[in-house]
């Protein structure tokens, strides 16, 4: 959409309206807080659209892969560059839960917040990459490019992540156990 009617900013208005959310996602799972997440995505915008007239922003049929990457790479350096400029320190986080619409939802709210606490406590490299290899589900050698490390020490850090994150949970997490129906191992205990 370079030097086309709106330009640049409609361009970039089109991409945060259509993957904004899917971005603020994937930064809640870096930054471990909501608003954390929301300033580290203001942020890491504020660089894209710095570069937004010298990157290729056609949408292909898989919408926007190259914009996609390269935000995340910017999300990812820039929260590396707050932690290591932050004390490591407790910050309050008072939220009331909204009401219970019902016990499935719950049950996967209580199940995703144990999940992101559990990632919470894993040191920042082994977060990033479960968080671009699992939930981003990038290959390894995409993760090691984005971290700027080799495709053997993002294996390592998942395979150090998941034993963590399953000594921390207790259990085995099957690849869709969060959206089943039936109940939990935890209720059949």
């Amino acid at each position: 959409m370079r030097g086309e009617g709106g330009g640049v900013d409609e361009g970039f208005a089109a991409y945060v309206r259509e993957r904004g959310d899917h971005q603020l996602r994937v930064a809640v799972l870096l930054t471990e807080d909501w608003h954390a997440a929301e300033d580290l995505v203001q942020a890491s915008l504020v660089k894209l659209y710095r570069a937004w007239p010298r990157l290729d922003t056609e949408a292909g049929q898989d919408g926007y892969p190259g914009i996609d990457a390269y935000l995340r790479r910017i999300m990812v350096n820039t929260q590396r560059s707050w932690w290591r400029a932050r004390w490591r320190r407790e910050t309050p986080a008072a939220e009331l839960p909204e009401g219970i619409q019902d016990v499935d939802a719950a049950e996967r709210q209580a199940l995703g917040a144990l999940v992101r606490q559990a990632l919470a406590g894993l040191p920042r490299q082994q977060r990033a990459v479960l968080v671009l290899r699992y939930c981003e589900d990038l290959p390894e050698a995409e993760v090691a490019q984005i971290l700027g490390c080799s495709p053997g020490t993002v294996k390592t850090h998942a395979h150090r992540g998941m034993a963590a994150l399953r000594v921390v949970l207790g259990r085995e997490f099957g690849p869709l156990e969060v959206n089943e129906t039936r109940p939990s191992r935890r209720d059949s205990r």
